[in-house]
């Protein structure tokens, strides 16, 4: 049986949706909620679900129990994430689990100079806790999801053009349901042991390269503009967005300017078989 964690999430849903359409039998996918309420659209598919909590090692133990494959996606609680992913790893192995897979992400700088190493603690530090705990294991290094950009871009990014201190450095910005494809297709398929994936797209583009894009869909010429992280963080301020998300803006876009999900480097197309969706067929989806 495949447990999938973070089921109620928009990666956890859509991987079950792929294991559904490749033939996986709903008998054969649980799903790891903190409360059946939340999971009423998997139990209409027929789809188990197990109760388990990352706070509650216990209720973890008896959740992962009779399971073969187990995907944990990485939780959204940054603060607690190291502590309760570590949890789920030690819960993993004292119930039996056969194989981990575990979603971490996309980094070059490893060290606390990095402008989002308050994400990438906790990435590391289960990466290196699954291949020390003696589980087989597969590790997705996911890249940015393309699905972030409406939020980056603001809801007048067709008036006011794209206003982000990202400066001219490209990434690999990949779409979420392309991943959640690949890792339905790992997790069906043999010869992943010990293995890590880069899910990243085939393309790099930069903001300028995706204002371009922008301009062709709508048929206007939409501005880029680069400004310092300082103006950028006053200017949403003022606006009244939240700090937290000010911060997180702000941190991703130095880290794209640094170069940190640029890469060369993906076995997306070879999970997928065949080439995953580009930056400019995305925004095509939700701009044109």
């Amino acid at each position: 049986m495949i447990l999938v964690t973070g089921a109620t999430g928009n990666l956890g849903k859509s991987t079950i949706e792929f294991l559904l359409k490749k033939g996986v039998a709903p008998s054969n996918i649980a799903a790891l909620v903190r409360s059946e309420e939340k999971a009423i659209d998997l139990t209409n598919k027929g789809i188990t679900i197990r109760i388990g909590d990352y706070d509650h090692y216990q209720s973890l133990v008896d959740a992962f129990k009779g399971i073969n494959r187990l995907l944990l996606i990485s939780g959204s609680d940054i603060v607690n994430r190291s502590k309760q992913q570590e949890n789920a790893v030690k819960a993993a192995k004292e119930a039996g689990v056969k194989h981990i897979f575990y979603t971490s992400f996309e980094r070059k700088n490893e060290t606390d100079s990095s402008p989002i190493h308050f994400v990438a603690a906790s990435h590391m530090a289960t990466e290196a806790l699954i291949q020390q705990s003696g589980l087989v294991y597969t590790i997705f290094r996911n890249n940015l999801y393309l699905d972030i950009l409406p939020w980056f871009f603001g809801d007048n990014v067709l008036e006011t053009g794209v206003f982000l201190p990202a400066g001219e450095t490209k990434a690999a910005l990949t779409l979420r349901d392309d991943m959640a494809e690949a890792i339905a297709n790992v997790l069906i398929t043999d010869g992943h042991e010990n293995q890590t994936y880069a899910l990243s797209n085939l393309e790099n583009v930069s903001m300028a390269d995706l204002a371009k894009s922008l301009s062709d869909i709508v048929g206007k010429t939409i501005p880029y503009t680069n400004p310092s992280t300082q103006v950028y963080v006053e200017t949403l301020t003022k606006a009244n967005v939240p700090n937290e998300f000010i911060g997180m803006f702000a941190g991703f876009s130095e880290a794209i300017k640094q170069g940190e999900f640029e890469t060369s480097k993906s076995d997306l197309e070879t999970l997928l078989g065949r080439k995953p969706i580009t930056a400019k067929q995305y925004l095509a989806t939700i701009y044109k």
